[in-house]
């Protein structure tokens, strides 16, 4: 047997729902319908009588009856007694055989035989010792007969609601789950069409299939950038390790053809050391962008010392302390990763040494001005053209390939990628035979602020 739909079940359910509150709503007013028909019929007798009494007077020893005096009036049969209880005007119902003492102001129920009457006796006083009763008689209201008429109606509307409630019920379910079948489908769709591009796309809002669709959508684009991060690398890897790979593989047949002395063995080992250096260096440096464009690099911002750090670094850098020059402001307090700001002012230190002048100095300087930090190493080296300024933050890309020997070119994409990481940015000036100048802005926190402070 096919299992049914969560909609069916759902639908299902809010109808037996529907049925149990019909039923419970059924007994209720079969309950409520006795008492107010009790109360109804109380109250119509105590009218009657009450209007018949206001009509009912004695002259001259004579009993008199207003125009309006009824006998019979709405059900309710009314009689006149002496004060003996001798009946002076009036008929009893044909059932209403039975003795029944006078109670005044009572309405009480009683019952003849297999009949039941509500009884009202009211006492009209007519001097010190004379007076008649009034009485109303009143068949009591029948609920046998309301009973049966309530459920003979319901056996007729029943199936009907029933019907109305289940494609009422299937109608709310669909139109409730239509957002979880819009997931599933673009789910399938992805899935079918591998594009990891697409989104769901529901309206923002708190109900929790605008939540479920929100956090699939966040879901598509880690996975999305998971894998462009993933095809990235490898078109990289296999473009950029080719090279290195041919040059280690030329040599090693090299070695294998020809009868090599030993110094020429010595240059082919040390060749195909550096290439191995090489593609190791390249390799680290894919896998280390790639972790940071996906997050999956520990990062941790904290309050850090820029000032004592940038000293610890230049030492040790080791640099000739006459080349490389320290211009820093005292007690610059960064929000900052240590390790990361560290691989950047190393990345651009080793730039400006590799592309300045062979006698050249690097200057490396922080300061505070205004709301950021500005961290700048600035070389007087060759510079770089203007239409190439724009291009030296991609991926492989170098100014002067004859000077990026043993250099990956990953280096700058690198330092822009922890500049974003850290909330700021990298801006370049350079002028070619001159020098370049490139600069790390970082946001000044309220918290370095008052450390600074």
């Amino acid at each position: 047997m096919k299992k049914l739909s969560v909609k069916a079940r759902i639908a299902i359910w809010l109808t037996l729902l529907t049925g149990a509150l019909a039923g419970l709503l059924l007994a209720f007013m079969l309950s409520i319908s006795s008492v107010v028909a009790a109360q109804t019929a109380i109250s119509q007798l105590s009218q009657t009588v009450r209007s018949n009494l206001a009509q009912t007077a004695m002259s001259n020893g004579r009993l008199e009856l207003g125009d309006d005096f009824n006998f019979y009036q709405n059900g309710v049969s009314t009689l006149i007694y002496s004060r003996e209880k001798a009946l002076l005007a009036g008929r009893l119902p044909a059932s209403f055989t039975m003795e029944e003492s006078f109670q005044n102001g009572l309405t009480r129920m009683v019952s003849a035989g297999n009949e039941r009457y509500l009884v009202l006796d009211l006492w009209l006083s007519m001097g010190w010792e004379n007076g008649v009763w009034l009485r109303g008689i009143m068949e009591a209201p029948e609920n046998r007969q309301l009973t049966h008429n309530l459920l003979r109606v319901t056996l007729i509307i029943m199936p009907v609601f029933m019907a109305l409630a289940a494609l009422g019920s299937y109608w709310i379910a669909r139109r409730a789950f239509r957002p979880l079948d819009s997931i599933t489908a673009t789910a399938a769709s992805i899935n079918e069409a591998q594009d990891l591009s697409r989104r769901i796309g529901l309206p923002p809002g708190q109900d929790e299939f605008s939540q479920l669709a929100a956090a699939f959508d966040q879901l598509f684009q880690r996975l999305e950038k998971s894998f462009e991060a993933e095809k990235q690398f490898t078109a990289d890897a296999s473009h950029e390790l080719r090279t290195p790979v041919s040059i280690i593989t030329g040599a090693c047949e090299y070695a294998e053809r020809y009868d090599e002395t030993l110094e020429e063995r010595r240059e082919t080992i040390a060749m195909i050391h550096r290439q191995a250096d090489k593609m190791s260096q390249l390799i680290s440096q894919l896998l280390s962008m790639t972790r940071l464009e996906q997050g999956t690099e520990l990062t941790k911002l904290e309050p850090v010392d820029l000032s004592r750090l940038l000293h610890s670094l230049c030492e040790e850098l080791a640099y000739n302390p006459q080349r490389l020059i320290l211009e820093i402001q005292e007690k610059i307090t960064a929000f900052a990763d240590p390790a990361l700001l560290s691989r950047l002012v190393r990345n651009l230190a080793e730039n400006a040494f590799k592309y300045g002048k062979p006698d050249g100095c690097v200057w490396i300087s922080a300061r505070r001005k205004e709301d950021e930090i500005v961290l700048e190493v600035r070389d007087n080296g060759i510079g770089i053209p203007s239409e190439q300024q724009d291009k030296i933050w991609q991926r492989f890309y170098r100014a002067d390939p004859a000077r990026s020997e043993g250099g990956t070119g990953l280096g700058l994409s690198i330092v822009q990628q922890i500049a974003q990481i850290h909330g700021g940015y990298m801006t370049l000036e350079s002028i070619p035979q001159v020098g370049s100048a490139f600069t790390l802005h970082l946001p000044a926190t309220e918290a370095s602020t008052a450390m600074d402070a």
